[in-house]
C-alpha cells in the first residue's frame, strides 16, 4: 500500500512500455516529461476525480471578516489553501445540517451563517499528497493517469493515446477502468449510509437524548 514519486513514475512508465528510472535526478527524456506531468497538477488531477476516503479532511471555517459582499449572501468563507473537491458542507460540526443555499465562486464560499464545517479532499501533505497512505488501487490509476499523460505528450499515434484515455468512451481505456476499479473500492471502504432523518424523528431524540457523538477535538485538521 502506499507509493513514492519515483514509484509512481516508474508504474506509469512501465504502463507506457518506457524503462523505469533509476532515480528522480537521471537525466533522461522520460523523467524530464513525468516531472512536467507532476508540476502540472498531475496528483491533483487523480485527487478531482472522486471523494477518496483517504483524502478527506473536515475543518470548521469562519466567515472572512474583510470582505462585505455587495449583494446576495451575507457571508464569505475562504477556501483552505490544500482544498480540491467539496464532499459536505453543514452548519453542523456533525455534518447533520447540510447548507443547501451557498454558492462557490472564485475561491470562496458564499452563505447566510457566520461559520461552516466543509468536508472536502484535501492535498494536503497529511491527507491526500501523503502517497505513503494512497490505497493500492488509487496508486494504480494515478500510475494509469501519469501513462495517458506521457503518451499523449510523447506519441502521435492517436489509437495508442485513445488506448489510455478514451476521452469518448472512458471504460475502453486503461485510465477509465483504473479509476473505475479505483472508485468502486473506495465506495466499499466507506461507512455504512443511513437515510436523513425527518423533523418528527429529530424533534423526538431532541432534549438529552442527542447522540452526537464527540466534539470538535474529534475534527480532523
Amino acid at each position: 500500500m502506499g507509493t513514492s514519486r519515483l514509484a509512481l513514475y516508474n508504474d506509469a512508465l512501465l504502463l507506457a512500455g518506457e524503462r523505469a528510472l533509476s532515480s528522480l535526478s537521471e537525466t533522461v527524456e522520460t523523467r524530464r516529461v513525468m516531472d512536467l506531468i507532476w508540476n502540472d497538477g498531475g496528483v491533483n488531477a487523480c485527487l478531482e476525480e472522486g471523494q477518496w476516503q483517504f483524502a478527506m479532511r473536515s475543518v470548521q471555517v469562519d466567515y472572512d471578516t474583510a470582505i462585505t459582499p455587495s449583494f446576495g449572501y451575507a457571508r464569505a468563507f475562504s477556501k483552505p489553501s490544500d482544498w480540491i473537491l467539496t464532499s459536505g458542507l453543514c452548519a453542523d460540526e456533525y455534518f447533520r445540517s447540510p447548507v443547501t443555499r451557498y454558492v462557490d465562486e472564485a475561491g470562496y464560499w458564499y452563505a447566510d451563517v457566520d461559520t461552516i464545517y466543509v468536508r472536502y479532499v484535501s492535498n494536503n501533505a497529511s491527507f491526500g499528497g501523503n502517497l505513503g497512505s494512497w490505497p493500492q488501487t488509487f496508486v494504480e490509476f494515478a500510475a494509469a493517469h501519469f501513462a495517458a499523460k506521457f503518451i499523449w505528450k510523447s506519441s502521435n499515434d492517436d489509437t495508442k493515446r485513445k488506448m489510455f484515455d478514451n476521452p469518448d468512451n472512458p471504460l475502453h481505456s486503461i485510465r477509465g477502468r483504473a479509476l473505475q476499479k479505483a472508485k468502486s473500492k473506495c465506495a466499499m471502504s466507506g461507512p455504512a449510509q443511513f437515510f436523513a432523518q425527518g423533523n418528527w424523528t429529530r424533534s423526538r431524540m431532541s432534549g438529552g437524548n442527542r447522540r452526537d457523538g464527540g466534539g470538535t477535538a474529534n475534527l480532523i485538521g
